[in-house]
């Protein structure tokens, strides 16, 4: 019990030490963020520091390696995080340090974020050459078929990411919701194998640390160097439990905020103007309904505890 904690304390220190004195230095390089204009109470957060992600993943990566150390699985899971981090601080950086307004191009973006997904994914498959076994939830039932579970692996890998990118859009909701799904990967990984998740604990230190300064309000932003990081420790964790499907469920407020976008720009494109959300990603739309943006990381989050439970059921079946 105390081993288990170790990681937790560590984590949480290292990003407890590192926001107070990184934050300053993003403000010095004035790495602000600009809010849309279409949210007039966003307006105030203008000039926030972002690139604050780089915090949490320090402190991820420092206290995994000290408990984990070459471990089989927690290394690559790691090496995913970081991958997709280092994607999400080199468009913050062009973003809010040299002031390109688009960051990376679209297309470069996704480029990289495939090729860190198609790189994991040759590693899973060859150490884990008869993990192809598709579980369905809430069955017994189990679809053996490589080329599909290849297929659902790589869009559940970049759904997940792109997903936990689009949800950090309000003070702490990115934050809040996979604090709650890495408690519950930590739960269900000591459940079901005995193990220690080294990695997921790491997680939950660094953002209760980093929630000090991220929640309502916000002193300073994760940006896609955090976001597009944790994409990849949700993803990690799915895979290493060796259940795709369970992102989907315990991480459905990522894949809504997804999907939120996707239908907005589709019907927008299709109607010529036309909206079936207020704004997208969803949580903007409640925003604009007149919700605070504590209702909807208290919302979201209620809802995330809810699909986590419903996720434990599934594994259990």
């Amino acid at each position: 019990m105390i081993y288990s904690a170790l990681p937790f304390i560590v984590a949480f220190v290292v990003c407890l030490v590192l926001c107070p004195i990184g934050i300053p230095i993003l403000r010095r390089l004035k790495a602000g963020n600009t809010e849309r204009e279409e949210l007039k109470s966003h307006q105030v957060k203008n000039g926030t520091p972002s690139m604050g992600g780089i915090f949490i993943l320090i402190a991820v990566v420092v206290a995994s390696l000290i408990f984990a150390r070459w471990n089989y699985d927690t290394i690559p899971h790691i090496l995913l995080m970081v991958g997709f981090g280092v994607i999400g601080f080199i468009d913050d950086f062009l973003k809010v340090v040299l002031k390109r307004s688009d960051g990376l191009i679209a297309w470069q973006k996704m480029l990289l974020q495939i090729v860190v997904t198609v790189i994991f994914m040759i590693w899973y498959f060859l150490h884990y050459a008869g993990a192809t076994n598709l579980h369905i939830p809430f069955t017994l039932l189990h679809v053996q078929a490589p080329i599909i579970y290849a297929l659902v692996m790589f869009l559940a890998i970049l759904g997940t990411v792109n997903g936990v990118n689009f949800t950090d859009g309000v003070d702490g909701l990115a934050s809040t919701v996979t604090l709650i799904v890495a408690i519950f990967f930590v739960f269900v990984r000591r459940m079901m194998f005995a193990e220690l998740d080294v990695v997921s604990l790491t997680v939950i230190g660094a953002l209760m640390a980093f929630l000090i300064f991220n929640c309502y309000p916000a002193k300073v932003f994760m940006g896609d160097t955090g976001s597009l990081a944790l994409g990849g420790f949700v993803a990690g964790c799915g895979y290493l439990l060796n259940e795709p499907f369970i992102m989907v469920i315990v991480g459905l407020v990522y894949w809504a905020e997804i999907l939120s976008v996707m239908i907005q720009v589709s019907y927008f494109k299709a109607t010529k103007g036309k909206r079936v959300f207020r704004m997208a990603p969803i949580h903007h739309h409640f925003e604009l309904g007149g919700w605070s943006e504590v209702k909807v990381v208290t919302v979201f989050s209620i809802i995330t505890v809810f699909l986590c439970a419903v996720g434990y059921v599934a594994l259990r079946l």
